[in-house]
């Protein structure tokens, strides 16, 4: 019985040194994460930036846009090149597969990561958020994001509702608009009722991306807040019941419309390029973009004919900012704050604002220019198919909470396709 006693008091101490080395170690693993991240943002910008010389970002993105893919590729990977002698190497990719690197990652403990940069909004970041995936809070280390940003903006503060509490950067903003070709169509709908009428008197020449595409996903909600309004949307439980509810009457619409669309609604285009060539090719006479400068430029290309002009709804589009994010294991943190540093100055965003270079709202606080900055961005040609800024800014109404976004795609996606 003695034995017993001393050989239990003996594995209980084994036991508890053990737990205490467990514990030591787990400590000194995210003290020593904890440490890497106040390492880097306890550096000032000037020995971030000497610390950034001679590196390369990898900024990993959405790669479905030439324009955007360009401007990338020339402009920025030129000049942060010729003013920081930092590399950039992009890699096109969309946003759901640079999640997946990430979260693996994460599981795998991957001390340095694939990736430097990411342009991230919406329900990918509450995803990323959620999962702790992300490096931060950095935005107050910019220099340019304190120079040129009204960090009060709901704008900034927000993405798709959620907060962004310094763990993203803005990089462009948006706003939904209809695209039209003008030698076929006078007068253009002023809401969804007037969208349908007009697809029942000209079968076959509208249709919309099928969600989760970015771009179709968008119109559906604005058809959504068209017919059931925005406001009862914002603060909502993300609950299926509750949400299918709410959209019901929309629902009933998307299944009212659907027999005049291409190809009687049978199939939809996968994704919003392909809805654009069809456009260009007058196979139909309507398409969208979550960028109102967008359309000006296919027309300077001539991927658009001339008589292509945008429009928005009376009851307004939906407008969000994206944004660009560091994740928690980017191997060159420093590069990374340097290159989004980049971005937030005046000439990026004049160039990235071009409709010919790729027609991206700037992000700068017109409050917060120099009179000379400002009319380096008023300079800036829009094209006579972009919408006035006071026209947009008029009609532009908050995107849907992030949380919410994936179930009305599911439900969606439920109710109307092959039927």
């Amino acid at each position: 019985m003695f034995k017993k006693k001393i050989w239990f008091v003996l594995m209980l101490c084994v036991m508890l040194i053990a737990a205490g080395c467990t514990s030591n170690k787990n400590t000194k693993e995210n003290t020593s994460e904890e440490t890497k991240h106040a390492d880097v943002l306890d550096k000032d910008f000037e020995q971030i930036l000497k610390d950034a010389k001679g590196t390369t970002v990898r900024f990993y993105g959405w790669g479905g846009s030439d324009k955007t893919n360009a401007w990338i590729d020339n402009y920025l990977t030129e000049n942060v090149k010729k003013d920081y002698d930092i590399k950039v190497e992009r890699v096109g990719m969309n946003i759901d597969e640079v999640l997946n690197i990430m979260l693996n990652e994460k599981q795998l403990k991957v001390e340095k990561g694939s990736v430097d940069v990411v342009w991230i909004n919406g329900e990918n970041f509450f995803t990323a958020m959620k999962n702790d995936l992300l490096f931060g809070p950095f935005t107050d280390k910019l220099p340019n994001f304190n120079k040129y940003i009204d960090k009060k903006s709901p704008d900034v503060q927000y993405d798709f509702g959620y907060p962004v509490k310094g763990y993203e950067a803005p990089y462009g903003k948006a706003q939904f608009v209809m695209v039209y070709d003008s030698h076929h169509i006078d007068k253009t709908p002023v809401d969804h009722q007037q969208l349908l009428e007009w697809a029942k008197a000209n079968p076959g020449k509208f249709t919309y991306p099928a969600p989760p595409d970015f771009t179709g996903s968008a119109f559906v909600r604005n058809m959504i807040y068209d017919i059931v309004g925005y406001e009862q949307f914002m603060d909502m439980k993300a609950d299926e019941a509750v949400v299918r509810e709410a959209i019901a009457p929309a629902i009933e619409y998307f299944k009212e419309l659907k027999p005049y669309l291409w190809k009687k609604g049978v199939t939809y285009p996968a994704e919003a390029p392909l809805l654009d060539n069809m456009y260009a090719d007058g196979e139909v006479w309507l398409t969208m973009s979550y960028n109102p400068n967008s359309a000006s430029g296919a027309i300077e290309t001539g991927e658009f004919p001339q008589s292509t002009k945008t429009f928005v709804f009376d009851k307004g589009t939906i407008g969000n900012t994206h944004f660009l994010a560091i994740p928690h294991n980017a191997p060159n943190k420093e590069g990374a704050l340097a290159l989004i540093n980049y971005i937030l100055n005046v000439e990026s965003q004049a160039t990235k604002y071009d409709p010919a270079t790729w027609g991206d709202l700037p992000v700068l606080d017109q409050a917060k220019l120099s009179q000379e900055e400002k009319d380096r961005i008023a300079s800036v040609d829009l094209g006579e198919a972009t919408l006035p800024g006071d026209v947009l800014a008029e009609h532009r109404v908050p995107e849907m909470p992030a949380n919410l976004v994936p179930i009305i795609e599911k439900i969606w996606l439920e109710e109307i396709p092959g039927e």
